[in-house]
């Protein structure tokens, strides 16, 4: 029996490699796939009014992990005064001196509404926390009461829907690179997410800890893997609708009345009303 060693079976691939040999759903099937889930949305739309149910969804993850995409595709087609999208801006000198979750309080949906919170109080565990813009009494307290304040919240009758978009640190690397060189995408790149990619890892930690605290049985977070931004919207906005138990009230075919007709009323010229320029055509 020989007594030579065996050598080592190299991996047939790197993670690279691998991520790269990934197939990626085609233009076509995804924008089939979107449209059949929209329609959905549309009949779950249908269903929170008819039932006055109050839905808070929560996008959070890191910077440019494609948690404004998803949401875009979500209320596409929606009716705004239904489901609207609450991004709210970094808290005034007044606001700081608030009760934390007081400024999102008022954001929260009455019956019939479904409100999608892009980033949240969780900027307290995240952001505030890594940047140093809150003490470390205030980020305490928040893992203490963040928890019984959702739990009180889906006493309440909230349904409260939590996503955290995980993206790859080449993923994200590519995805900055991206918006130095398209101009309409500047405006989303900002000095904090500059300042953000050099702490990797402590976001990282600060996300690990606020898993730790704040995955509970009433409200849990649901990861989304958002490396491929197609398929991070497909299987997220499928997993919302499996959610939310909901049946199909569209209405009847509806037949449109005839017009009136506008016997013995004469319209004012149209020379007497301001056009804008014709650019096109």
């Amino acid at each position: 029996m020989s007594d030579t060693k065996k050598k080592p079976l190299k991996a047939d691939k790197t993670d690279k490699a691998k991520k790269k040999a990934q197939k990626k759903i085609e233009n076509k099937r995804y924008e089939k796939e979107l449209f059949k889930l929209q329609l959905e949305l549309v009949k779950l739309q249908a269903w929170v009014t008819h039932k006055g149910l109050k839905v808070v969804v929560l996008f959070e993850g890191r910077d440019a992990a494609g948690k404004g995409g998803v949401i875009k595709r979500i209320d596409q087609h929606l009716n705004p005064r239904i489901c609207r999208v609450a991004a709210l801006p970094a808290p005034t000198e007044r606001q700081q001196s608030e009760w934390y979750f007081q400024r999102y309080v008022p954001h929260l949906p009455a019956a019939g509404e479904i409100v999608m919170f892009d980033r949240s109080w969780y900027n307290r565990a995240g952001v505030e926390k890594v940047m140093g813009f809150c003490t470390d009494e205030e980020y305490q307290e928040f893992l203490r009461s963040c928890p019984e304040f959702e739990r009180m919240l889906v006493r309440s009758g909230i349904i409260l829907i939590k996503y955290w978009f995980s993206v790859s640190d080449e993923e994200q690397e590519h995805r900055f690179q991206s918006r130095l060189v398209e101009p309409h995408k500047r405006w989303k790149l900002s000095p904090m997410d500059l300042e953000s990619r050099k702490r990797w890892v402590e976001y990282s930690k600060a996300k690990d800890v606020m898993f730790a605290h704040t995955d509970i049985k009433q409200a849990p977070w649901y990861v989304v893997k958002s490396d491929i931004k197609k398929h991070a919207r497909i299987n997220c906005i499928s997993h919302l609708l499996s959610l939310i138990p909901y049946d199909d009230l569209t209405p009847e075919p509806i037949k449109l009345p005839k017009r009136e007709e506008g016997i013995g009323y004469v319209r004012p010229p149209m020379s007497d009303q301001t056009f804008i320029p014709d650019v096109f055509p």
